[in-house]
């Protein structure tokens, strides 16, 4: 349990960075200051839960990256898709399944 609680302030801030943002864009969409993200990033600081779950949905990221670090998130590029598609409705799911398909056609 204290591997997973030191591991933490590493995966928000590499999630962030991943994601292209700052602090204080991460601040301003979780309803936070800046100040709070440092203290998570570097601190150690563990945040109530739905600061966490602000945060998870704010990079689009697998809850699971939080809680099973041991377990390998390296295509995070396909974890954001995956997230994106779970937002669509049905049209856009089938837009989305036609554009895939021509794409894996024209290889």
């Amino acid at each position: 349990m204290e591997e997973l609680l030191n591991s933490f302030c590493h995966t928000i801030k590499d999630a962030r960075i991943a994601a292209g943002m700052t602090q204080d864009a991460l601040a301003e969409q979780v309803g936070v200051t800046p100040r709070y993200i440092m203290a998570i990033e570097n601190e150690n600081k563990h945040p109530r839960m739905p600061v966490l779950l602000k945060i998870i949905r704010t990079l689009k990221i697998s809850a699971d990256t939080i809680f099973y670090p041991e377990i390998q998130h390296t295509d995070r590029e396909k974890e954001q898709l995956l997230h994106m598609i779970q937002l669509c409705g049905k049209k856009e799911i089938k837009i989305a399944a036609a554009t895939v398909k021509a794409l894996l056609d024209a290889r």
